[in-house]
């Protein structure tokens, strides 16, 4: 009797910690969503040569940026590689809305809002844990 109650512990045990790792492989971070959605659709046509979206979208980049920035890193990722690259894609997209305002060329805004999104995706690759 005692082998099948630890049996069944065990069993429990093994079922709380596989939960548990899967759960972070899931990790879920609103902001990080709530970036993507403004950056692809800024980014996206800044490909094709449409920098309009970029100069429209700048200062809610800016926003998005910091807001993610502030939030808690969330339990799958590694909060201080997240925090140090979440510094520099606030400084790219702010120097992004500062070029925006300067009237930088459109070669110029297609460069940095590459470079932002390189950086965004070097936080999704690289910060997971």
């Amino acid at each position: 009797m005692k082998t099948k109650q630890i049996m069944t512990l065990l069993f429990a045990a093994l079922f709380v910690c596989v939960s548990g790792h899967i759960q972070a492989q899931k990790a879920d971070w609103k902001e990080m969503h709530a970036f993507h959605s403004v950056m692809s659709k800024t980014f996206h046509p800044a490909e094709e040569g449409n920098l309009q979206p970029v100069k429209d979208n700048a200062k809610e980049l800016v926003a998005k940026a910091k807001s993610w920035q502030s939030s808690t890193v969330p339990v799958g990722f590694n909060a201080s590689k997240s925090k140090e690259i979440l510094k520099r894609l606030v400084t790219k997209c702010t120097a992004i809305e500062a070029a925006v305002k300067a009237n930088k060329s459109n070669d110029s805004l297609k460069t940095m809002i590459t470079e932002a999104h390189d950086i965004f995706h070097e936080l999704m690759e690289k910060c997971r844990e």
